[in-house]
């Protein structure tokens, strides 16, 4: 491999072949979103059938869009960090998302489906009253408008820290062409858009994959490298909650969050209700599972390979990369600095995760505010005025999630991960409402009220504690890992398994300081 010095920092970044599939992918997106906007609908066209697709969806490519829609840019660059620092303990969220997958289809999904409504809160008005409805509407517009503002501009400034890559133009060309497909095409844009995005998601980890165990040496090699290093570490049943990730957290806790995600968030809602049938709605999140089931997978095992790969030189601890989140962007340009075009690939595979996610938040929105704020001011227009109103409001917040990415850049990253956890905490004590709406009768409009209103501040109590007082790396459980052989100008970036390493028949375990130390010595 192509020597560097361990002093020097990164500074390999993209070249033409990568833009122009990038571009590919962006065009493409466009393209899909435009043939929907012009393709002939049967019979005449309703505001309903902009936000739900007529209601005539087949469940693969919906079960693929909710996929697609769950794995932002955040989550491409995070999972593959994730498992590298905590382990392959990561794809027990795997089950915590098949309970999840099992008790909406069974319990939530026929409530909504069967009432015919196009926003989650028409339930709460049903249930709880006006009151209700206008409350889950506001707080779902805010945190939403600023979660998608975020995820937009996360990516491209984790990028351009990692590659050199232009903030702006990443920003500004993915939030635009975002915009454009959404606001034209409504909801049948976005779920065939996401069925290509998760497709060029899957091929960008697969290739990451593929690529980065030849180098290793072997898929046997990577798992003894992982095993040795504390990476296949299924048997974590710890209860401690300050650690990160556990069999309990992941599987118990991850069902809980992912509840609240799928069960009653109008983003996955308002697809799995555009279905033909109930049953095909409960195919849809069968098939999401199974996506979901493969993406993860492929993304954890890609922090894998990453920490076979960089088994003598972890990048963060030798200081090539200043956050968890460059891990990722690093790898890839480094295994792929021979390849041009591969590391567009993954850039259109961050991407995708930012445009599917955008797209189904633009549209949700749009829903929302039609549904729950100015339809029941609009009773008397006609279907082709409702239709250009909600196309409006589509373009009304695209634009304005691009200017809330374009404004966080003036704003201190710990604000910006602050505002993740508050957004966050609103979710809980939502899902509680609609919790005891469905399944608790006896429950009336003030115990609802109280509900959410204690539900959100003990949740925000633990939110703003653990964020002001965290748990240290150990505590959470941070695995330990191995910078030893960067100390020299002239090593190496990775020295391949086998040569001047440690003994990959040693079991490594963590001294006090956290680094992997060999039970004997260097062989």
């Amino acid at each position: 491999m192509e020597e560097q010095s361990a002093s020097e920092p990164f500074t390999s970044g993209f070249v033409l072949a990568d833009y122009a599939v990038f571009a590919v992918m962006l065009l493409v997106s466009m393209a899909i979103g435009l043939f929907q906007a012009l393709k002939k609908s049967q019979g005449e066209a309703r505001a309903d059938d902009f936000f739900t697709g007529g209601r005539s969806m087949p469940a693969v490519p919906v079960g693929l869009s909710l996929c697609a829609s769950f794995m932002s840019a955040v989550q491409v660059l995070g999972v593959p960090a994730e498992a590298f620092r905590y382990g392959f303990k990561f794809l027990y969220m795997c089950l915590g998302q098949t309970i999840n997958s099992l008790l909406t289809a069974y319990l939530f999904l026929p409530v909504f489906f069967r009432l015919g409504i196009t926003s989650t809160n028409q339930y709460l008005k049903m249930r709880f009253g006006r009151g209700m409805q206008l409350l889950g509407s506001i707080q779902f517009l805010v945190a939403t408008l600023l979660y998608t503002g975020i995820v937009i501009y996360a990516p491209a400034l984790i990028l351009n820290q990692a590659t050199g890559l232009n903030m702006w133009v990443s920003l500004f060309s993915t939030g635009i062409i975002c915009t454009l497909y959404t606001t034209l095409g409504g909801m049948k844009a976005v779920i065939w858009t996401d069925v290509f995005q998760i497709i060029v998601m899957l091929s960008g980890f697969v290739a990451i994959f593929i690529h980065g165990t030849v180098l290793v040496g072997s898929p046997a090699l990577v798992l003894e490298i992982a095993n040795n290093g504390s990476r296949v570490n299924f048997n974590d049943f710890d209860v401690d909650p300050r650690q990160r990730y556990t069999f309990w957290s992941l599987s118990v806790g991850g069902a809980l969050v992912w509840l609240s995600m799928y069960g009653v968030n109008q983003a996955q809602v308002q697809r799995y209700i555009s279905c033909r049938t109930e049953r095909e709605a409960q195919w849809a999140l069968f098939v999401n599972q199974v996506g979901l089931c493969l993406i993860v997978s492929s993304a954890g095992t890609c922090g894998i390979v990453m920490f076979a790969y960089y088994l003598n030189c972890d990048p963060l601890k030798s200081g090539r990369i200043s956050a968890p989140d460059l891990y990722m962007p690093y790898f890839v340009l480094d295994i792929f600095k021979s390849h041009p075009g591969f590391p567009g690939l993954f850039l259109a595979c961050a991407y995708s995760g930012t445009l599917s996610t955008a797209s189904t938040s633009i549209n949700a929105m749009a829903a929302v505010t039609m549904e729950d704020l100015l339809r029941p001011h609009l009773l008397h227009m006609t279907q082709k005025k409702l239709i250009l109103i909600s196309k409006g409001l589509s373009l009304l917040y695209g634009v304005s999630c691009i200017t809330v990415a374009a404004l966080s850049s003036f704003l201190d990253w710990g604000v910006l991960q602050g505002s993740f956890t508050v957004m966050g905490v609103v979710s809980g004590p939502l899902l509680g409402v609609f919790i005891l709406g469905m399944f608790v009768p006896a429950t009336n409009k003030l115990g609802a009220f109280s509900g959410i209103l204690a539900g959100f501040c003990v949740s925000l109590w633990l939110a703003v504690g653990s964020t002001l007082y965290p748990p240290s790396e150990a505590t959470m459980g941070v695995l330990p890992s191995y910078a030893g052989q960067c100390e020299s100008g002239n090593n190496t970036l990775n020295s391949r398994p086998g040569e001047d390493q440690h003994s990959f028949s040693t079991r490594l375990h963590p001294n006090d300081q956290g680094l992997l130390q060999p039970l004997s010595g260097i062989t």
